[in-house]
């Protein structure tokens, strides 16, 4: 067992620049787009760039080693949840095909010990700031993968 933490989330200077480039879009819908209907569009897009980013920013850490390796929280728009070893069924890698090349997700099956109902997390590079592939690791290590 470790006690030192173990959490991931979107990096912050992803969140930054996320949250900047929504801001930049803003201004330009304002200022440099001539038509209404451009700058709704533009205007558009950067609200959603910025509602990303805070979406992201209210997610942290998104997925963490309860202390003691006891199991694993995941932390969602809806708050917190946190799930013991028993509850976990399946840890694995799953290779996705996106833009044409296949990227890594680390899927974790769980049963909610609230509800009884199954549910899957799936957590790709974005969420967790890493590689998923790292953080499989990890849960192997400290015995959160399921054999």
């Amino acid at each position: 067992m470790s006690d030192t933490a173990a959490r991931w989330s979107t990096r912050p200077a992803a969140l930054g620049a996320l949250a900047a480039g929504g801001g930049v879009l803003l201004v330009a819908a304002v200022a440099a787009v001539p038509d209404a209907v451009g700058r709704a569009l533009v205007g558009a897009a950067g609200l959603l760039a910025l509602a990303m980013a805070a979406f992201a920013a209210r997610q942290r850490p998104r997925l963490e080693v309860l202390p003691g390796d006891t199991g694993i929280a995941a932390t969602r728009l809806t708050g917190r949840r946190e799930y013991p070893r028993s509850a976990l069924t399946r840890v694995r890698i799953v290779q996705y095909p996106r833009l044409g090349r296949r990227v890594p997700m680390l899927e974790i099956d769980v049963v909610d010990p609230s509800t009884g109902s199954e549910g899957l997390l799936i957590f790709g590079r974005w969420e967790l700031g890493t590689d998923p592939r790292d953080v499989f690791d990890v849960l192997a290590a400290r015995g959160l993968v399921p054999e």
